[in-house]
């Protein structure tokens, strides 16, 4: 176990069971979700990658996308 999961796990020990046990499922669903979203990624073609690209490709080309700094302003933008 890492230095840092230690000292979080140290100071979840401090909380009251209720408190730990909702962090405890909140780290599960994240871990179970990163799990789905791994097997995702490893089971996709190349042939299925170079698809989404093209789509990508064409979706931007039509103009149906945001620019990310619409999306996400940085302080200056704001």
């Amino acid at each position: 176990m890492t230095e840092l999961l230690e000292r979080a796990i140290a100071q979840l020990k401090t909380l009251p069971a209720d408190e730990q046990d909702a962090i405890a499922a909140r780290l599960l669903a994240e871990m179970e979700d990163e799990q789905r979203w791994k097997a995702q990624f490893d089971s996709t073609t190349d042939e299925q990658w170079d698809r989404m690209a093209e789509m990508v490709r064409q979706e931007i080309a039509a103009g149906d996308t945001t620019p990310l700094a619409e999306v996400f302003p940085t302080q200056s933008e704001l």
